[in-house]
């Protein structure tokens, strides 16, 4: 067990428990079992996605899928994670746009967890807060901790936002794939991440926290 990584994984846990306790209006029953699942659902989709992408078959290697540290699809886990949420929660209207801003706060602490796991560093920097990796001496931007800063602040505005439908949802989503794109050219990579995802993703949250209600109220209509 790799425990800088459990580490994180419980500090993402607890930012979402907190962001539950601060935005309690209108919360679905049971919803730190729904938040759980999706993120297990999540957890084992990307790490699938990232299994084949390296080559390893799941069929033929089962207990590569629980090697976390491994490697684990960002782009797949978020879209199932999303996925699952909203299945779980599609008999309660508006139970996504209730746990929105607990799901940013979540994703802030997560990325704060880079802490436990001293990968906070990008790219090189000479502003004062930049640091240096042990045993180098190139100062470099906290990019991660940049992201849960804007992701805390993201929570924040969320939460007061109005209650009509896919607000808050489209807003969190806009904000998580703002931050990560914005964040993005900090990070090292060697193809640039992927930045077509985030931007894809942050359309997507635009469209749904202005069109979202006029888009759930056809749906009731056609049902009706």
């Amino acid at each position: 067990m790799e425990f800088s990584l459990l580490w994180a994984v419980l500090t993402a846990a607890a930012g979402t428990w907190i962001g539950l306790r601060l935005w309690p209006q209108r919360l679905p029953d049971n919803a730190v079992d729904r938040l759980i699942a999706a993120t297990l659902t999540g957890l084992v989709v990307g790490r699938l996605a990232a299994m084949s992408s390296q080559g390893i078959n799941p069929l033929t290697n089962p207990a590569e899928l629980i090697v976390i540290r491994g490697g684990v699809s960002t782009v797949a886990a978020s879209i199932a994670f999303i996925a699952s949420l909203v299945w779980t929660t599609r008999r309660s209207p508006g139970s996504a746009d209730a746990m929105a801003p607990a799901v940013l706060l979540g994703l802030a602490f997560w990325h704060a967890g880079c802490l436990w796991r001293d990968a906070c560093l990008g790219a090189p920097s000479v502003l004062p807060w930049a640091w240096a990796q042990d045993g180098s001496l190139v100062t470099r931007h906290p990019v991660e901790l940049y992201a849960a800063i804007g992701l805390v602040l993201g929570a924040i505005v969320v939460g007061r936002l109005g209650w009509r439908s896919w607000l808050r949802a489209g807003a969190a989503l806009g904000i998580a794939a703002g931050i990560r794109l914005l964040t993005e050219p900090l990070r090292p990579s060697l193809g640039g991440g992927p930045s077509l995802w985030y931007l894809s993703a942050l359309t997507l949250g635009i469209l749904l926290a202005v069109f979202g209600d006029r888009l759930d109220e056809k749906a009731r209509t056609t049902l009706t």
